[in-house]
């Protein structure tokens, strides 16, 4: 396990591993769960997986390629009623990766400029969204968005999400909670669907977009087609 970098008040929290009936419980890291290298997201190209299916990593956009990352996983998964905790684990040679420093955590725009992890979130049966955008140096941003790229206002949420990053020789992880009891649109939703993203910069400042599905044409994290993941909530 990386050895913490920064911390808020989620910073003992992992990922959890699959038993054998399906089921996911605590107790290990993404990285433990599917290996520093990753594995394969075939299974987002067919119909969209449940909450309840294996970590799986993003790929890049074949117009920005970058040889500096080994892979990129990611992780969601709903806790309590009114939480979505999102985790990112980024292997891959970062002396040749911009990786913001490390900050007190505050809000801010452009995090997309720089490497930035990123999430999408729509209740199953709207046409609105949520853009969640957490930066290594744990400053965030949430946005709505009453339809695809239309409507965009920010997000108001009654507090920050609580941010983890862990960092080591050939890793870097992220691991973001957001509470849902302000955002009404996600609040009361049984079903989301969910997009998860990143864009990395590279050391000579050249961004890579990396997410679970690409649509035809040029990076665009908002596409319908992006939202892969199906989140049940109770």
């Amino acid at each position: 396990m990386c050895p913490l970098m920064t911390s808020g008040p989620m910073s003992g929290a992992v990922p959890a591993a699959e038993g054998a009936d399906g089921r996911f419980r605590s107790g290990r890291s993404i990285r433990d769960e599917f290996g520093i290298d990753g594995r394969s997201s075939d299974e987002y190209n067919g119909p969209m997986a449940s909450i309840d299916s294996r970590p799986t990593v993003l790929s890049v956009h074949p117009s920005t390629p970058n040889d500096a990352v080994r892979s990129l996983g990611v992780w969601v998964r709903a806790e309590n009623s009114d939480m979505l905790v999102f985790h990112y684990s980024l292997a891959a040679d970062l002396s040749r990766v911009r990786v913001p420093p490390p900050g007190v955590g505050r809000l801010a725009d452009a995090l997309w400029k720089h490497t930035c992890f990123e999430a999408f979130v729509a209740a199953a049966d709207a046409p609105g969204y949520h853009e969640f955008n957490f930066s290594p140096s744990r400053d965030w941003a949430i946005y709505r968005f009453s339809a695809y790229r239309e409507g965009m206002s920010r997000a108001e949420t009654g507090g920050a999400p609580e941010i983890s990053v862990r960092r080591c020789d050939g890793a870097l992880e992220l691991e973001s909670a957001v509470r849902l009891r302000h955002l009404a649109d996600l609040r009361d939703a049984h079903h989301l669907r969910v997009a998860m993203a990143a864009v990395i910069e590279d050391d000579a400042g050249g961004l890579s977009y990396w997410g679970l599905r690409h649509a035809p044409g040029k990076p665009d994290f908002h596409h319908p087609n992006g939202f892969a993941l199906e989140v049940a909530r109770s």
